[in-house]
């Protein structure tokens, strides 16, 4: 059997940081990840996943994320219950991450960050560096005897 999921996505949220009477960090977040596809208006919907990561890959997707995080994931779907206050059994189903993956540069991410902290300071003094697979629009000419294979 195979219980694999592979996902992109942005953070709703901060992701949540605890730890349990065991003392294993456990930190739970939710991942919006666009559909393929666009509604009849034209816009583009999100599916909204529960997740939980834990011990330091817990702690690291805490340190180094924030809301708005474009981040890959990669885990196993599990489903578990539990009995609310009412008494009601609630079913719960979620991605338990193995690994994840920050994908966008650090000065985005900061960027983000700073915006949404409404902060004051620009970094337009920064020098970036160029993207050196940015194309100029020159063609690159390559033989067969180029390839590798």
């Amino acid at each position: 059997m195979i219980n694999r999921v592979v996902l992109t996505g942005r953070l709703t949220r901060d992701p949540e940081l605890k730890t349990t009477q065991s003392e294993l960090s456990v930190a739970s977040f939710t991942l919006a990840v666009n559909k393929q596809f666009t509604n009849s208006n034209g816009n583009r919907e999100a599916d909204f996943i529960n997740c939980v990561i834990w011990k330091k890959s817990a702690e690291n997707l805490c340190k180094f994320t924030h809301k708005g995080s474009l981040i890959g994931i990669d885990g196993r779907l599990q489903t578990r219950s539990y009995d609310n206050n009412n008494g009601q059994k609630v079913f719960v189903t979620e991605v338990v991450v193995d690994s994840f993956s920050l994908l966008e540069p650090k000065s985005e991410s900061q960027t983000n960050d700073q915006s949404s902290n409404n902060n004051s300071y620009s970094n337009a003094n920064t020098a970036t560096e160029p993207d050196p697979f940015a194309g100029n629009g020159d063609t690159v000419d390559i033989s067969d005897d180029d390839l590798p294979f």
